[in-house]
């Protein structure tokens, strides 16, 4: 981790990384909330037409004439996809399967023209395709730094429209807001997230960059404010460490291991949060079940009382266990609400407390 600080490489790559991190969790919210997880991978897609387009008419490889075309690039994909969806029978994800394959196709094709004829002076190109982190260097960090902290600020200032949109479209289309508009803003914004990542990431990754976050901090909460910081938090701790541990010597390429520590992250809030998580709903159910067996154990000890009028009255603790399958732990079930204080054990066997008796009387008004 020392290297961290000490080598200009390793910071610049670990600073970008947290930049898209940040940027593309926090964005990438509104994406997974509304079901538009597959737009950033048609955006991503679409964007490396833009890319050889922008070499073409600039000569140009520096990184904001190419972020342009990109974006150019990824805006006409999405605006053509809406635009079509709305105007035919064509449904959205069949367009975007469509427009994905149609834009990467188109541009592998220019990457290949380009190739053949400008030589050597295209070289870095094809770095879009799964990206090149370690090439970062100043520049970069601050071309992705700019348009990414300008699209946050756009999304903290359009906060309540953006949450309309998310949660109830209809409802902002009725206090007279145009919903419509934005829509082409968030759409706007998610392209620029996904823009800023082409180089460290790449076209191919960069979806998982939008979806990953988004679903790992979707695990731990209900808030959309605390969402959007948890996304983008995993966000910049997936960047982070993907590019140290691409740095440790091992050869391999940082945008894969961002996105596998993303991925990991992701694993880790599907079986560890407290309210969605496996684990949690597992333990949950184990709670439940056990409660409603010690719960139908203190009626049973209630409907014996009954039947000889005295409800606290002691019975054996067979006569609780016929009453239940064989199976079932009636001696521990008991055992545990002697704990609790709701039964005590007496000289015939077990009875009611009268906090047992009252509980009793509650669950059979519940039950009925």
């Amino acid at each position: 981790m020392e290297h961290l600080f000490s080598d200009y490489t390793l910071r610049m790559v670990a600073l970008g990384s947290a930049v898209l991190g940040l940027v593309s969790g926090g964005l990438g919210t509104y994406a997974v909330l509304r079901g538009q997880s597959l737009l950033g991978d048609a955006i991503s897609h679409a964007a490396l037409p833009g890319v050889a387009l922008a070499f073409l008419l600039t000569g140009s490889k520096t990184p904001l004439a190419l972020m342009i075309g990109a974006a150019l690039a990824g805006w006409l994909a999405t605006l053509w996809i809406l635009s079509v969806t709305e105007t035919t029978r064509i449904k959205y994800d069949s367009m975007l399967a469509l427009t994905l394959s149609v834009f990467f196709g188109a541009g592998l094709v220019l990457l290949t023209w380009i190739r053949q004829r400008a030589g050597a002076s295209q070289a870095g190109l094809d770095t879009f395709l799964f990206g090149q982190a370690s090439s970062l260097v100043w520049r970069d960090v601050v071309a992705m730094a700019i348009p990414g902290g300008g699209a946050l600020a756009l999304m903290l200032l359009f906060w309540k429209e953006l949450k309309l949109l998310a949660f109830d479209p209809e409802y902002g289309r009725t206090m007279g807001l145009p919903m419509r508009r934005v829509d082409l803003l968030l759409t706007a914004l998610l392209v620029v997230a996904i823009v800023i990542g082409l180089q460290t990431v790449g076209v191919v990754l960069m979806s998982a960059m939008i979806v990953a976050p988004a679903a790992a901090g979707r695990q731990w909460t209900d808030a959309l404010w605390k969402m959007v910081l948890l996304s983008a938090g995993f966000g910049a701790a997936g960047g982070v460490t993907g590019a140290v541990l691409s740095s440790l010597e091992t050869g391999l390429p940082t945008g894969p291991l961002i996105v596998l520590c993303m991925g990991a992250i992701v694993a880790a809030s599907l079986f560890f949060a407290p309210n969605r998580g496996l684990l949690g709903q597992r333990l949950r159910r184990r709670r439940n079940a056990g409660r409603f067996q010690r719960e139908t154990v203190l009626l049973d000890l209630y409907a014996l009382g009954m039947q000889h009028a005295d409800p606290l009255r002691p019975h054996p603790q067979g006569a609780v266990q016929a009453m239940r399958a064989k199976d079932i732990p009636v001696d521990r079930l008991l055992m545990r609400l002697n704990k609790e204080g709701l039964v005590r054990r007496a000289a015939g066997g077990w009875g009611l407390t009268d906090a047992g008796l009252r509980h009793a009387e509650t669950l059979q008004k519940e039950r009925r």
